[in-house]
């Protein structure tokens, strides 16, 4: 028998050897972002006074997505054998995303009739005056169109979609200039080539920037702590303890079960993406960890043009934490302010926030205008309710932002398998050792040092 079992244990990949704590970048931002709850909370005028630490970092990276995303596809286009191929895996990508908004809806809508969170509130509508950043967010939204995030798709120059951010954008123009470079053939080689270089470049400029992580965590959370309190995560804790146990529901539950049909361990997944998580929880947005997450996951062994087209696009179509908050928000407004809301109106909630939850990924108070889209577009339901959760909406924005970054990882390795090319024996010994494996020549990424030193076993 011991000789069975240690037969058996010698199947399993040998964990690397344990670095020392200090040298882990988790570790360091774990500590920034109990120090920068501590200063926020202890010295508020301080904790204030540090929102350009974190507005800083956050703008550091973002400045880098737009180029990256674009290599990154552009070279992933550029690489496959087949353009058929591209149009297949985009394909898969936007009916993964589709169901994966309709699960997270769902799940947001029973949970919120199921606990009732804004029952007993009885705010009346009346009483409820927009001012300040929530009146311009209820403003764009009520400007905004159920097709948005269509409409808006095409920049108005090529420029001013890297300029203005629009990931979106970024990607139809990638896509076009990537699926030119393969119809030329042989004439677009030498630029294939030239892509992948610059793209190194570019990774290795992102490595520089990520190291400032512990202190970009440790600004953004000493100022949301100093400019709201911990006394608003109480005074509405109910609605944001419901929120993070729906959203680790969704995670744990619906995703993990997604992954047990690839059998691959949902936990060890999570574990693998550890840092990406913290620095995500501390910067509030999902976006500062995209480029990381993309070399994560081709380090798990998904093919790069896979990765190239998910992740990006599901930044704006595969939001499951905005889906979840819309319902939630949405039914809890509706329950706070004693508006009727039966089963029929609810599902043509549901019906409206599928489109209106698309395409806002990275825009400043994106929630909250998707969530007064939603509620101009139907009308059952007063937009000025929105003023019962702007202020924790902060609060709820980190939950959002790492529920989104699950769903996208998610969904990369479900498209790779759709695909028949996921090796999940690989994904599993990487989740096993902790530590990327190189890839085959034929598929080896070009932004391998895109993971910090402090990250590297």
């Amino acid at each position: 028998m011991a000789a069975i079992a240690s037969a058996t244990r010698s199947t399993l990949p040998a964990a690397p050897p344990s670095k020392s704590w200090y040298r882990q970048l988790y570790c360091w931002v774990l500590a920034a972002i109990v120090a920068g709850i501590l200063t926020g909370w202890l010295r508020p005028s301080v904790g204030v006074a540090l929102e350009p630490v974190g507005t800083t970092f956050v703008s550091a990276v973002k400045m880098l997505i737009t180029p990256i995303v674009f290599l990154t596809i552009v070279a992933g286009i550029g690489g496959v054998d087949s353009l058929r191929r591209v149009g297949r895996v985009g394909l898969k990508s936007l009916v993964y995303f589709q169901a994966g908004t309709l699960a997270a809806l769902a799940v947001g809508l029973i949970a919120v009739n199921l606990f009732q969170p804004g029952a007993g509130v009885h705010a009346h509508p009346g009483d409820l005056h927009l001012s300040g950043d929530a009146a311009q967010y209820v403003a764009d939204g009520e400007h905004q169109s159920r097709w948005h995030f269509l409409t808006g798709i095409v920049p108005a120059s090529a420029v001013g979609a890297f300029a203005d951010g629009n990931i979106l954008q970024v990607i139809l123009l990638a896509v076009l200039f990537g699926v030119a470079l393969k119809a030329v053939g042989p004439v677009g080689a030498p630029l294939v080539d030239g892509i992948n270089r610059l793209s190194t470049v570019v990774f290795k400029i992102l490595h520089y920037v990520m190291l400032a992580a512990p202190v970009g965590a440790f600004g953004a959370m000493a100022y949301t702590i100093g400019t709201y309190g911990i006394s608003t995560l109480t005074s509405l804790g109910r609605l944001i303890g419901l929120f993070y146990g729906t959203s680790l529901f969704f995670v744990v539950v619906i995703l993990g079960g997604v992954l047990a049909l690839l059998r691959i361990n949902v936990f060890r997944l999570l574990r693998y993406l550890r840092e990406e998580f913290l620095i995500v929880l501390g910067t509030s947005s999902s976006e500062s960890v995209l480029p990381r997450v993309m070399t994560k996951l081709e380090g798990l062994g998904v093919r790069r043009d896979i990765v190239g087209l998910t992740v990006p696009t599901g930044y704006s179509f595969n939001l499951d934490g905005s889906a979840i908050y819309l319902s939630l928000a949405a039914v809890y407004i509706a329950q706070a302010t004693d508006t009727p809301l039966p089963i029929g109106r609810q599902l043509g909630l549901l019906a409206v926030m599928i489109l209106t939850s698309k395409g806002s990924g990275g825009v400043t108070g994106a929630g909250f205008i998707a969530l007064a889209a939603t509620l101009s577009t139907v009308g059952t339901v007063p937009a000025a309710g929105i003023m019962l959760i702007f202020g924790i909406d902060k609060f709820m924005s980190e939950c959002r932002a790492l529920t989104n970054l699950a769903g996208n990882s998610v969904a990369t390795l479900v498209v790779a398998r759709w695909e028949r090319v996921l090796d999940t024996a690989r994904v599993n010994r990487v989740l096993h050792t902790g530590t990327p494996e190189p890839a085959p020549e034929a598929e080896q990424p070009q932004h391998a040092d895109a993971t910090p030193a402090l990250t590297r076993t």
